[in-house]
């Protein structure tokens, strides 16, 4: 068996919540279904750019209400590239 191949791993779609740098994004590995997830966190620097992504950890009140109202956006992209199932 074949080890981990970054070219086959492509990135869909991506949200982004900017209030705590929380990423949601859709990914397909090859051929196979398109997944979510959830994280990494991209926290800004003091001069405004971006640090380095950490893992997402715990989610906040807000990551929670954030991902609430995304939700079935996602939900309906995910749906969309899986068909019906």
């Amino acid at each position: 068996m074949a080890g981990y191949d970054p070219e086959k791993d492509k990135k869909i779609k991506e949200w982004k919540n900017e209030e705590t740098g929380l990423l949601i994004s859709i990914h397909q590995y090859g051929e196979g279904e398109p997944k979510v997830q959830f994280g990494p966190r991209i926290l800004k620097k003091k001069d405004g750019t971006d640090r380095a992504p950490s893992k997402a950890g715990r989610l906040s009140i807000e990551d929670i209400m954030w991902i609430y109202d995304i939700i079935d956006e996602v939900k309906d992209d995910l749906s969309d590239m899986v068909g019906p199932g």
